[in-house]
């Protein structure tokens, strides 16, 4: 399993947490990251808006030729952004785990003010524990 990166993007489509994680994948500026970020939340509020059957969470994957982008909506607003191999099939796991260590680590922080970018340690280092050990 290769994850290249992780993002988490706020309800206003604000990018509050970026890491990368294979020395591979492409380095970007922070500017830029935080425009791919305010465009992802732009097109997956219009991917929800079109679905002819009711109502939809929005675009969940996207496959490039090299790597599968795979979000994770909370029910909150906030989205999860898995950056992966094609190869991988164990994506909304690990989003899943992602998920859980922001609500233990992040979340029941009292000094952590919401939607605001995420600065803290005890967060980076689960992350870290997690993709480091493949426990994801």
């Amino acid at each position: 399993m290769a994850i290249f990166g992780l993002w988490v993007i706020n309800k206003a489509g604000g990018l509050v947490y970026q890491r990368n994680f294979a020395g591979s994948f492409s380095q970007l500026t922070s500017n830029e990251y935080l425009v791919l970020a305010g465009t992802l939340h732009g097109v997956h509020a219009i991917t929800s808006r079109l679905s002819p059957i009711g109502t939809s969470s929005g675009v969940q994957v996207i496959e490039g030729e090299s790597f599968k982008m795979t979000i994770f909506l909370t029910a909150t607003g906030t989205k999860f952004v898995l950056l992966t191999s094609l190869s991988e099939t164990t994506t909304e796991s690990v989003l899943q785990k992602v998920y859980e260590t922001y609500a233990d680590a992040v979340m029941k922080n009292p000094f952590y003010t919401p939607e605001m970018p995420i600065r803290s340690d005890g967060f980076d280092i689960r992350i870290s524990a997690l993709v480091g050990t493949g426990q994801l």
